[in-house]
């Protein structure tokens, strides 16, 4: 067996690469909330993956180009996208409507919007359509999956290194050390992390909205029509997102900062 000192050679080494990745990625700084952090990749990485994405997802759906519905879309992105200020003046914004029952939306790097209109009947209005792409406008500037990726690779780092460092180790033993490793990095690191920026795209969310001159208030009212609709969420610590309670409660802290936000602007509410 080999000398212990030894042993932890592989992952002293994983340790020293791990602060390079950290390092030696690009600093940014959120627009909206002032906290600084580190990204994977450059802003021109993120915005060509989320254009080959995009392209993807819409050639293999059936979208919709036309009609109340499609317009109320386009119309909520342009003043959301607008709302979003100089931190996305370099976004290419395009947004999709989609036919399927998913209730769902996202927005990929760059400014690539989809809709499903299976989450329509929940937004209800367009002030509740506002307080979802909101949402998820902000996860896209906030660079929210490239903070990601930054941080899985890390932990991946570390993983291969705690794997040679523990190979003279029983097999078995070994395959449960690891597990229990892996698990620890995704509930205890990996997992906190996305529900973080859940609500870090909650609180940017309803800022947007309310530049954009719809009630912020309309957020909370969609979450509570999310939890009533009933459906099973996993347990808070083993979800990439928080339970809607927590989020209810949170964007009742948001709330006064997106009032004050909302009360300055002129132009009325779309309910």
């Amino acid at each position: 067996m080999r000398n212990k000192k030894l042993a932890i050679i592989p992952l002293l080494i994983a340790g020293v690469v791990v602060l390079f990745q950290y390092f030696g990625a690009e600093k940014v700084t959120n627009p909206e909330t002032g906290k600084k952090v580190r990204v994977a990749l450059s802003s021109e990485q993120e915005e060509a993956l989320g254009l080959q994405s995009y392209r993807e997802i819409v050639s293999q759906s059936q979208t919709i180009n036309s009609g109340a519905e499609y317009a109320m879309v386009v119309r909520v992105a342009e003043r959301l996208a607008r709302a979003t200020g100089e931190a996305a003046q370099d976004f290419k914004w395009q947004v999709s409507l989609i036919r399927s029952p998913q209730v769902n939306a996202f927005c990929l790097p760059g400014g690539k919007i989809a809709v499903f209109t299976g989450i329509l009947p929940y937004a209800q209005s367009e002030a509740g359509l506002a307080a979802v792409m909101g949402h998820e406008m902000a996860h896209a500037v906030a660079r929210h999956g490239s903070q990601r990726l930054l941080r899985t690779s890390m932990a991946q780092t570390l993983m291969v290194g705690a794997q040679f460092s523990l190979s003279d180790m029983d097999p078995q033993q070994r395959q449960a050390v690891m597990a229990a490793i892996g698990a620890g990095a995704q509930y205890g690191v990996l997992l906190p992390f996305s529900r973080e920026h859940e609500l870090e795209a909650d609180e940017m969310g309803l800022i947007y909205m309310a530049r954009a001159g719809y009630d912020p208030r309309e957020a909370i009212t969609f979450w509570e029509r999310m939890s009533s609709a009933g459906g099973q969420q996993p347990p808070e610590f083993a979800s990439t997102h928080p339970s809607h309670g927590r989020r209810i409660e949170q964007l009742r802290e948001f709330l006064p900062k997106a009032l004050a936000e909302y009360e300055q602007r002129s132009t009325p509410s779309h309910r």
